[in-house]
């Protein structure tokens, strides 16, 4: 199932097209896809940049035209003699700001193309490489199989970083090859797999959405506003700057999420405003 799938259900539960979600999860992939409609779809941008997290399994000694397990296998290696020392090292080269190849086999756009459409066409694509940052890449067990190695790993890290590429590489600098056979995404931004419904929930409408209150305060910093700070924002006029350049939550006194402010030219100017004017 996609991330467009879920999407589709997702209006026909809320009984509204306007519903987007944070971020693709390959259709190999479980765990968390954060959704917004109507208003919320405005505060998507925002939770889509966060962090998230990721557990998955890399297959070593085996590469994939996919880097993961749908894909046909391109090439195969001998993993006899490969210590956890060695595969702990490789992995540990991956943690910190790096340069990264995105997977061919992903929805990252040529002139306008996804990539997954152009490899499906027979083209050959590979993808600039581009900057991500992995603040967290745990080893949680190593197992030495017949003819591959399985690495679970925990992987926290910025938003457009591959789990498949980790894999992809680390097999590479191996010499094994390597590919992922099963990735759960726990994470996104602060929202988690404790707060997420099952898809049974959301194809039944048996669910209660986040107030866009709590959204906005879970993403950004709280701004408590006067009654004619409401009034002023609702119109889109700005107000005294933010204590800081963060971008804030601005909350009437009944916890409505009013607008987005950021500052600028000396003053908290509305970037996004939920709240009518009257």
């Amino acid at each position: 199932m996609t991330s467009h799938d879920v999407v589709a259900i997702g209006r026909r539960a809320l009984g509204t097209r306007k519903v987007g979600h944070a971020g693709t999860l390959d259709p190999m992939a479980t765990g968390i896809l954060v959704l917004g409609f109507n208003n919320g779809t405005r505060l998507l941008q925002y939770i889509t940049d966060g962090d998230k997290t990721y557990q998955a399994t890399v297959v070593l000694g085996a590469a994939t035209v996919t880097d993961d397990f749908q894909g046909e296998v391109i090439s195969r290696a001998d993993v006899s003699g490969i210590t956890d020392v060695s595969i702990e090292s490789e992995f540990s080269k991956m943690r910190g700001t790096i340069m990264q190849r995105p997977s061919s086999v992903s929805a990252v756009k040529v002139n306008g193309e996804r990539a997954y459409d152009r490899v499906r066409a027979g083209e050959v694509v590979e993808l600039a490489a581009r900057e991500v940052t992995i603040s967290q890449l745990d080893i949680l067990n190593i197992r030495h199989l017949e003819s591959t190695i399985e690495v679970d790993i925990e992987v926290t890290c910025s938003a457009g970083t591959f789990i498949r590429a980790i894999a992809r590489d680390c097999g590479s600098a191996l010499a094994l090859g390597g590919h992922l056979s099963s990735l759960r995404r726990s994470r996104v931004a602060s929202f988690g797999l404790d707060q997420a419904i099952s898809l049974a929930q959301l194809k039944s409408g048996d669910f209660t959405p986040l107030p866009l209150s709590d959204v906005a305060r879970t993403v950004f910093a709280p701004r408590e506003l006067a009654l004619d700070e409401c009034q002023e924002l609702s119109f889109g006029r700005s107000l005294a700057s933010n204590p800081t350049d963060d971008i804030y939550a601005g909350l009437s006194g009944d916890n409505q999420l009013v607008a987005l402010l950021a500052n600028k030219d000396g003053l908290a100017k509305p970037i996004a405003v939920f709240a009518p004017a009257h």
